[in-house]
């Protein structure tokens, strides 16, 4: 009797689990307008991709290499799965086991109805149109159809195991601020993998007369096929060609794998459940001690200097603003090698370099949250202000114009372009000052909360994303415009065959003006707007 009633009670827990995720989805969408508008957005954009995918795959059937096509898929899909929990583990308030183990909730019904919960949204509805795709590439007749029946559902469990039981295992590191730093560099890397493997890719099953060789792929689907989960959508192929036994054998390794990622995450939890949190343990240590002001001596003195040291810690120590800050830099260094790997390089191509990474000031107070109230009580006169916005500013300067140096003699050596890169500079530097400028004033009259769930790849407060478009659209198109002067010039010497290198002075003089104009105005609105801008930075 004890059992049956333990076996009701489990299938409770696992009901309310599932609904427990519908409701979430459904109170998410309605904490604000643009949240909901930005969700059915990025589910339209994700349908469309799945269905375009799948789409894709279903035209391919019957080609020469449609099979090896959804093996690569498939494994690029498990890839994908396997790296989501590492690098946007705050994305998904569900995917935290830790937030349901001090529940008197047994094991088994917690990993039961995590795994059904996690069948409810739209990325598992991509990721079963891309598998389905895959499975009517691979196949051929009825015992390929019978087969898809049992994969695709079987590979579709074995991304979701694949993708809670890493989150289980490492959600102590994840939900810490080492994982989040860890989260934001991973992230980084992992989206430039990416997007370089997708171009290799690209140029690879293009023949010389542009038509589509899929013959390539054959090696790496031959070393991929037996790797569960690829195995299953690979047996729909093997029941296709008649090797029924290849199909059952390779069946039944994802199978196998299912039972032991089932198994993996179970013991995770288990451990979570009786395991102490590191994070609540008082730490005693001193190791670190004496050496606060080691590192800081090429700051300015002053309140600028300290307004900016203060903002560079603020930056390394907050995940949100350092995820910010990678994405400036990254974004950089991400367009100066698609310039390159595409054919269409060039030097110049780091003028956008210098507005990505200007555009870290169209929130400077965003980070501060609650604690703006601080800054706002030592801020009495204009001077104040003045050096407040000078000491932030000067924070996103020293990170931004030692990118700017790397990245722009590298483009040069790598073209081969060095007569470029001076003026090319002269830009990069002018777009800096007049984002810088901008952004300081975008601050003080559009500034927005930055998110407060810790999630370092959100990067708004909820409805605060009609702010944010407009700061960064208003931001590009206000520097575009503020730049104009410097391309004019440097268009009527490059039109007249003079030489371009005055723009490098030029523009470094422009965008300091340009910065410390925008500063100057941004001053006044400061004193006059410190309660508006408390209540925007702290808004939830």
């Amino acid at each position: 009797m004890s059992a049956a009633v333990t076996s009701a009670d489990d299938r409770a827990v696992v009901r309310t689990l599932v609904s427990l995720k519908v409701r979430l989805l459904r109170n998410g969408l309605r904490r604000s307008p643009g949240r909901a508008a930005g969700y059915l957005v990025g589910t339209c954009l994700g349908l469309l991709f799945g269905v375009s995918a799948a789409a894709g795959l279903v035209v391919l059937h019957g080609h020469d290499g449609a099979a090896d096509a959804a093996v690569v898929l498939t494994a690029g899909l498990a890839v994908c799965w396997t790296a989501m929990p590492l690098f946007f583990f705050a994305g998904d308030e569900s995917a935290d086991p830790t937030r349901l183990t001090m529940l008197p909730l047994r094991p088994q019904a917690l990993l039961r109805g995590t795994l059904f919960g996690s069948l409810v949204g739209p990325g598992p509805l991509i990721g079963l149109l891309m598998l389905a795709g895959a499975a009517v590439a691979a196949g051929r007749g009825a015992a390929s159809a019978v087969v898809a029946v049992l994969a695709v559902p079987l590979t579709l469990l074995l991304l979701i195991a694949l993708t809670r039981s890493v989150a289980a295992a490492n959600a102590r590191l994840l939900s810490s601020r080492r994982g989040k730093d860890f989260a934001i560099f991973g992230g980084l890397l992992f989206a430039v993998l990416v997007q370089l493997g997708n171009l290799g890719m690209q140029s690879a099953v293009r023949s010389p007369d542009q038509s589509l060789d899929l013959s390539v792929l054959h090696p790496y689907a031959a070393v991929v096929r037996w790797i569960p989960p690829v195995s299953a959508i690979d047996a729909v192929r093997s029941a296709g060609d008649g090797d029924y036994l290849v199909a059952a054998l390779q069946l039944a390794l994802a199978g196998g794998l299912l039972a032991v990622l089932l198994r993996w995450w179970l013991r995770s939890l288990q451990s979570l459940m009786v395991s102490g949190d590191a994070s609540t343990l008082v730490e005693t240590s001193s190791v670190h001690h004496g050496r606060a002001a080691r590192g800081w001596r090429l700051l300015p003195a002053g309140r600028v200097g300290t307004v900016a040291q203060r903002h560079l810690r603020y930056a390394w120590r907050e995940p949100r603003a350092k995820a910010a800050i990678f994405t400036g830099v990254g974004m950089t260094g991400v367009i100066s090698a698609l310039s390159v790997v595409q054919g269409w390089g060039s030097v110049y191509v780091i003028g956008i370099g210098g507005l990505m990474l200007g555009l870290q000031a169209g929130n400077l107070f965003g980070m501060d949250g609650s604690g703006f109230w601080m800054v706002a009580a030592g801020l009495s006169t204009r001077q104040d202000a003045r050096d407040e916005l000078r000491g932030r500013v000067f924070a996103v300067l020293s990170y931004s114009i030692v990118v700017l140096l790397v990245v722009g003699p590298v483009l040069a050596a790598v073209t081969g372009r060095w007569a470029e890169l001076a003026p090319a500079l002269g830009v990069a530097f002018a777009a800096l000052g007049t984002s810088l400028g901008l952004g300081s004033v975008i601050s003080v009259y559009a500034p927005f909360a930055l998110p407060a769930d810790g999630n370092p790849m959100r990067s708004a407060a909820p409805g605060q994303n009609g702010v944010v478009m407009l700061n960064a659209f208003g931001s590009m198109f206000g520097v575009s415009l503020g730049c104009a002067p410097v391309g004019i010039l440097l268009g009527v010497l490059l039109i007249s065959h003079s030489p371009a290198w005055p723009v490098l002075p030029i523009g470094v003089l422009y965008g300091a003006a340009m910065a410390l104009l925008g500063i100057r105005v941004a001053s006044a609105g400061l004193i006059k707007r410190l309660p508006e801008i408390l209540a925007r930075v702290i808004e939830r």
